[in-house]
């Protein structure tokens, strides 16, 4: 069975995704340091998310045994959020960080105040690790 395969013409979008006077994405509410909600957690403890223009930065603290880990700073890419908050023309940022053995690839935004991270991890150094899918939750610190 092949899948049929359909596609949107402009006019299937809910207007407000394409009126040139509401194409302006508001990202204010991504900026900041953000720290995990999950004091137990043993992925991201803290998120800081800056824009210089129209350029985003992730960095990331991840949780090691013997203390923080340090993620390599990235550069994110903005996306529109098509979800509940469309019609608001919210941000998801797209960030992957590369730490040789692993790529973390992540997707960024805030619902009602808190920041989602969503995490797949996919494993490059043949352990036989399983690669995996992570969301945390995470609260502003500024």
């Amino acid at each position: 069975m092949t899948p049929t395969l359909e596609f949107k013409q402009n006019s299937h979008l809910d207007p407000v995704l394409t009126d040139p006077a509401t194409r302006v994405l508001q990202a204010d509410k991504l900026l900041g340091r953000w720290l995990n909600t999950n004091r137990e957690t043993r992925g991201i403890a803290e998120c800081l998310i800056a824009r210089d223009g129209d350029q985003f930065t992730v960095s990331a603290l991840g949780v090691g045994a013997d203390g923080p880990i340090e993620w390599p700073r990235t550069l994110a890419s903005a996306l529109a959020n098509l979800e509940e908050e469309g019609g608001q023309r919210a941000v998801v940022v797209a960030a992957t960080f590369d730490f040789g053995f692993m790529t973390a690839e992540t997707y960024i935004r805030v619902n009602k105040g808190v920041l989602v991270i969503v995490l797949y991890a996919t494993f490059r150094d043949d352990s036989g690790r399983s690669n995996y899918v992570n969301r945390e939750f995470f609260y502003s610190q500024d």
